[in-house]
């Protein structure tokens, strides 16, 4: 549940603060009368997202088994792909993302109605999409529907709280600190989810190994115990993995994590004016 939470609230803060930067813009720019459009692409971005969740649910109950398997292990590792290059997008550009935003809006107000709803569906659907498919493929990982859609759940109502806290000024924090260090959990969550795909794509008969056992330590840490369902709802800890997921799990958080917590490159500054001037003549 609380790795759901996490994935909610992650992407759920990023759609709010989207919708907050381009609101906030159009009323301080004396645009609010152009807020109707604004809405109207957020609440399409939403619906589109929530049917393609129900989509993913319903469509693959009516697969077979093994059918079933190769998709849910195809969309798992799509899913990781997708947050991965999510949560280093939003590492890089956290601290542009006002002015970046703002832009975009600029060019749309010049351009009419249809391109405000185009640049709030845009900004608003890519978060929605993507939470939509890591939540489906983490509450098919978790095993409970009921619980890991519940945390997801929290997390989202949490971040239009927050996102509204924000748009009034209530709530400062250091937006770059904050979706580094939850960027961090995430990836830890999604080395869970790539291990749960790889078993579904093994079980699926698309991958070897599903035999080939890394470990078993099902007596120490049973499954049902408190500890056992805490380590799978936070980690999609599997208490008997095969070989490939533990080195597929490996390969991708070792990696990923050395990266993403790596300190940024600076761009070494560009010369301006008469400084420029004189390098170019000396």
């Amino acid at each position: 549940m609380f790795a759901n939470y996490l994935i909610g609230l992650r992407e759920g803060l990023e759609a709010s603060l989207i919708v907050c930067i381009l609101v906030a813009y159009l009323v301080k720019t004396g645009n609010r009368h152009r807020l109707p459009p604004v809405w109207a692409g957020v609440g399409i971005a939403v619906a589109l997202s929530l049917a393609f969740g129900a989509l993913l649910q319903f469509g693959s109950s009516t697969l077979t088994f093994r059918a079933q398997e190769i998709l849910g292990g195809s969309l798992s590792v799509l899913a990781v792909g997708l947050v991965t290059w999510m949560v280093f997008w939003m590492r890089r550009t956290a601290r542009h993302l006002t002015s970046e935003l703002r832009g975009k809006l600029d060019a749309a107000l010049t351009l009419g109605t249809g391109a405000l709803v185009l640049t709030s569906f845009l900004a608003v659907g890519r978060e929605g999409l993507e939470t939509s498919l890591f939540i489906w493929t983490a509450v098919q990982a978790g095993g409970d529907g009921l619980r890991p859609l519940l945390g997801a759940l929290l997390g989202l109502a949490t971040a239009v709280v927050l996102g509204r806290l924000f748009y009034q000024g209530a709530v400062r924090i250091n937006l770059a600190g904050f979706f580094r260090w939850t960027g961090a959990m995430l990836v830890v969550v999604a080395a869970g989810v790539l291990a749960y795909g790889v078993h579904d794509l093994q079980e699926g008969d698309v991958l070897p190994g599903l035999h080939t056992l890394a470990f078993d330590i099902g007596d120490t840490v049973p499954p049902d115990s408190w500890y056992g369902t805490l380590l799978k709802g936070v980690f999609n800890f599997q208490p008997d993995p095969t070989v490939l997921q533990v080195v597929v799990w490996l390969l991708y958080l070792v990696p990923v994590m050395a990266f993403f917590l790596a300190p940024e490159r600076r761009r070494p500054a560009v010369p301006t004016g008469r400084a420029a001037g004189e390098a170019s003549t000396g």
